[in-house]
Parts: structure tokens; sequence; C-alpha cells
């Protein structure tokens, strides 16, 4: 994914105890044979925070 000018996307890891349970969740969809199109993003977006803010140039 690139960005559109004026967007900005911030992705940094969440504290720890989140980190683990999106992690388990994951783990545990993929354990239970869920389809990993589904697990995988699901467990990233549990563990990472993710930011889109849109900014404008004032002039």
């Amino acid at each position: 994914m690139v960005p559109r000018a004026g967007v900005t996307v911030d992705i940094c890891p969440r504290d720890l105890p989140i980190t683990l349970i999106g992690t388990a969740g994951g783990t545990l969809a993929l354990w239970a044979h869920a389809p990993a199109k589904v697990a995988i993003p699901t467990a990233l977006l549990i563990a990472l925070d993710i930011r889109v803010r849109r900014w404008r140039r004032r002039v």
C-alpha cells in the first residue's frame, strides 16, 4: 500500500500483553483450521497499532 500525499500511516507494535493475545488468537484460529486469509490479518490488527492520519498543508 502506497499512501497518498497528505496521508500518514503509522504502524507500531502494541504493548506486550495485547500482542500475546493477538498472536495466541491467530495461532488458535489456524490450529482450528480457519483460513489463513482471515486468521493472520485479524491477529495482526490485534497485535499492531495502526493509525491512518490525514493532514493538510496550511497556506
